[in-house]
């Protein structure tokens, strides 16, 4: 995948069973769930309908096990170690120094200033990343990109400085702030909000998008999730979710609703 510096280039999601993992999803997300071929590591790849390869699943190792599981986002960087130094200089983390993944690219894991995790990479290949669909309506692929953080103007500060995000609008969400938009150097890539006084812990919340949200949200609770939220409409005529898989793993869905 190529770099995009700033845009989000990959999905991963960290999980305690990654068989059952892939079965999941496979018939919540319209996803075809293989093994990459990787040497040492079970890593499996989900490809959605259109071809597009958008997500990771692997098995949580000792080192990530407090962490527990959950979905990673993959921001894209011209210098890996470069970006890496930059984001501790700003008050962020170096969770998992820079590393090479043969064929891939190179990667490190990072937290923002907050302490939210998240990996940036430097893709090895030409071929541009399709994982986030950005405005286009593509089925399986990633949709949005959320923020929920303690400090929200902080945060704002740092991924701009790190990877040049800016704010593009806002939406007035009452005693809650603003929801502010979001746009990379590709387009719009999600929001930042202040965290909610519910919510257990701050962090990114991945939305993959779906063709019908209840026929998602019904495969959802028949399979061992539960949904947490919703569905409720969002500005444009989407309706979206938030659920968590068997494992655990806290995700996002978005899409249309047919009844």
């Amino acid at each position: 995948m190529s770099t995009q510096h700033g845009s989000h280039i990959w999905y991963e999601l960290l999980t305690g069973d990654v068989d059952g993992a892939s079965a999941f999803y496979r018939k919540v997300l319209p996803w075809t769930v293989a093994p990459a071929g990787m040497p040492d590591i079970d890593y499996r790849i989900a490809t959605a309908a259109d071809g597009g390869q958008v997500a990771g699943i692997m098995a949580l190792t000792p080192q990530m096990g407090e962490r527990g599981p959950g979905w990673m986002g993959y921001i894209g960087v011209d210098d890996v170690d470069a970006a890496a130094a930059r984001i501790a200089a700003a008050g962020g983390s170096v969770l998992m120094p820079p590393a090479d993944i043969p064929e891939v690219g190179r990667f490190a894991m990072v937290a923002d200033p907050q302490g939210i995790a998240f990996y940036i990479m430097r893709g090895a290949s030409d071929a541009m990343s399709t994982a986030f669909a950005y405005d286009k309506p593509r089925p399986g692929h990633g949709a949005w990109n959320e923020l929920a953080t303690p400090d929200k103007d902080g945060a704002a500060a740092f991924y701009a400085d790190i990877f040049g995000w800016a704010k593009d609008g806002e939406m007035d969400m009452g005693a809650a702030g603003t929801y502010d938009f979001m746009r990379d150097g590709e387009g719009l890539l999600g929001a930042i909000m202040r965290q909610p006084p519910e919510m257990p812990a701050p962090g990114w919340s991945y939305y993959f998008r779906v063709p019908d949200l209840d026929a998602a949200k019904t495969a959802v609770e028949a399979n061992g999730g539960k949904v947490l939220h919703g569905p409720h409409e969002v500005p444009g005529g989407d309706f979206i979710i938030n659920a968590v898989d068997p494992q655990g793993a806290l995700f996002s869905l978005v899409g249309g609703r047919t009844d």
